[in-house]
């Protein structure tokens, strides 16, 4: 089996693969001082509840954007699954697709790889609701041309909250009704459809510049919040980092 680690700014997200089956998937808050037997003793206990044996592990994929957090990762793998994990951005790394422009990180890389393979010669943009709000602009070659980087709705809740005197946090959700009968509810409003529209807007903008029609899917942990609120999203695919990431290792290493 395949342990695929995607490390991102806020989660890092474990994931097991069986073939190209998901057996098991699991979120941790992303900390560098988190060590090696930290991640072992978390790990293997949800591994253990799944009934996934660790001695199951023969092979290991990482993506992370997280520089810092790269060595203990790197260290469970060694130290605690036997082997030595292939990461993204070191020169054994194959990711099989043409990366067009320079910046792209590992989690971007990932979801134009399993973009391609899950909709092949189809132009793309994938929305990815993470940290930041992400649009990744995929050509039907399946390279990388590009995209557009957003602050998170999380960080714009944040900064909002920090920067008032009196507003409250809130949970994000989509509101019954877009004019606001209070703080709360206005709050709900302006940042539910606010990122809608911008959504909307930068949406459009890729698809007048690209110049042909673009097929539009989202991942991501908040993807499922905009589900139905608007139309320029056409299906949700959650597992499409990881899926990239398993396809990696496979052009990589041949497995």
């Amino acid at each position: 089996m395949l342990l695929a680690i995607n490390a991102n700014n806020t989660n890092v997200k474990f994931g097991i693969f069986d073939g190209d089956r998901i057996v098991g998937e699991w979120r941790q808050h992303t900390s560098a001082m988190r060590t090696a037997d930290e991640h072992a003793v978390w790990l293997f206990q949800l591994m253990a509840m799944e009934g996934i044996d660790p001695k199951s592990i023969t092979d290991a994929v990482i993506g992370s954007v997280v520089p810092q957090a790269l060595f203990n990762l790197r260290r469970l793998c060694t130290r605690y699954f036997n082997c030595t994990p292939l990461v993204l951005g070191e020169p054994d790394a194959v990711y099989g697709v043409q990366i067009k422009g320079q910046g792209a990180g590992a989690d971007r890389i990932c979801n134009t790889v399993g973009a391609s393979i899950m909709f092949p010669n189809t132009p793309m943009i994938v929305v990815d609701f993470g940290t930041a709000t992400t649009f990744d602009v995929v050509d039907e070659e399946g390279s990388y041309c590009g995209g557009v980087i957003a602050p998170g709705i999380n960080l714009s809740i944040e900064a909002l909250v920090n920067a008032t005197a009196l507003l409250p946090r809130i949970v994000v959700e989509k509101p019954s009704m877009v004019i606001g009968t209070n703080t709360v509810s206005c709050m709900h409003s302006g940042v539910f459809w606010g990122y809608v529209g911008l959504i909307e807007g930068i949406v459009a903008r890729i698809k007048a510049e690209f110049g042909k029609p673009m097929k539009v899917i989202s991942t991501g942990g908040l993807a499922p919040v905009f589900e139905g609120a608007t139309d320029v999203i056409e299906t949700i695919v959650p597992d499409i980092t990881g899926q990239g990431l398993r396809e990696i290792y496979r052009r990589s290493r041949g497995r």
